[in-house]
């Protein structure tokens, strides 16, 4: 993705690049990613390592970390891809073009030249190559993502299983609970209809002899009207 220069404030972006010269001289032997070397082979099997600044490599970075620190560039084009990007920039006063080339806040490489044609067609081929560059980081990022949301989603149901175990153990304990209450109630019902039908016959027994005795009580009496 292409940046425009004008979206942000040039003391901003001053402090950024002074962010990456300082990084630089600090870190001068700064070691990167293979997959930076194999870029860098590239550009130079395109053509672009047979640049007479190559050899100066060092030093171009070097003089460019200076001219930044002083102010002293324009920065016309930036691309940024992950970690890596690409920027152009002019020095007015030497009509001079510098195409740099960094990872995170690392300058891996500066080419330096007078040919503002040249100097667009490898700033076009550094910024394609933050792109192929930065592709496994950012499948990386997203594969890193996609497998936190995987794992969390396994924590989520690994939760969801537990309680579901939970529920179906208490369900299990209740329903063992109500089926001995339904047999107990069982058999109280059958205990409880034998002892009605006893009653009842007791019942029927008592009358019985009840009617017998208010007969012979009334025995002689004259019969009721």
């Amino acid at each position: 993705m292409e940046h425009a220069v004008n979206k942000h404030p040039l003391s901003v972006r001053r402090a950024m690049l002074l962010a990456v010269a300082c990084a630089t001289v600090l870190s001068p032997g700064a070691t990167f990613a293979a997959s930076g070397f194999d870029a860098a082979a590239n550009m130079d099997h395109a053509g672009i390592g047979a640049n007479p600044a190559d050899a100066g490599a060092h030093g171009d970075v070097a003089e460019l970390t200076r001219l930044i620190q002083s102010a002293s560039l324009n920065e016309l084009r930036t691309t940024y891809n992950g970690g890596y990007g690409a920027s152009l920039f002019f020095h007015a006063r030497d009509l001079t073009y510098y195409v740099a080339l960094f990872q995170d806040k690392h300058f891996w490489r500066v080419i330096k030249l007078p040919d503002e044609a040249r100097a667009e067609e490898i700033y076009v081929s550094f910024a394609k190559q933050t792109e192929q560059l930065a592709d496994v980081d950012i499948r990386r990022t997203k594969l890193q993502a996609q497998t936190a949301y995987i794992e969390r989603m396994i924590g989520l149901s690994e939760d969801r299983a537990k309680r579901l175990q939970a529920d179906l153990g208490v369900a299990r304990d209740q329903q063992a609970k109500v089926a001995e209450y339904q047999r107990q109630a069982r058999s109280e019902a059958l205990v409880l209809r034998d002892e009605k039908e006893k009653a009842q016959s007791q019942l029927r027994l008592l009358q019985q002899q009840v009617q017998q005795l208010q007969q012979q009580s009334e025995a002689g009496l004259p019969a009721a009207r």
